[in-house]
């Protein structure tokens, strides 16, 4: 396998399924000593975390979590 001049490889289909990496898996590089191994990250983040967290603390209005599901789901 070459490097490309991106610094990109192609991970083998066969090490792709038995590791179960997906596309959009997040990986991470564990260096030890002169070798590398690429592992699946625990803690991985669905898109739906990211925006959360990146939303977490910017709200302005004060509301209670009924009167909110109120005005998304209407009066009873």
């Amino acid at each position: 396998m070459r490097v490309t001049t991106k610094g990109q490889v192609t991970i083998p289909r066969d090490v792709r399924e038995r590791l179960a990496i997906l596309p959009g898996t997040e990986v991470e590089f564990v260096v030890e000593g002169k070798t590398a191994r690429v592992v699946p990250t625990k803690r991985s983040q669905g898109r739906g975390r990211k925006i959360v967290e990146r939303l977490r603390g910017r709200g302005t209005v004060r509301m209670t979590t009924d009167e909110i599901m109120a005005l998304t789901r209407g009066a009873r």
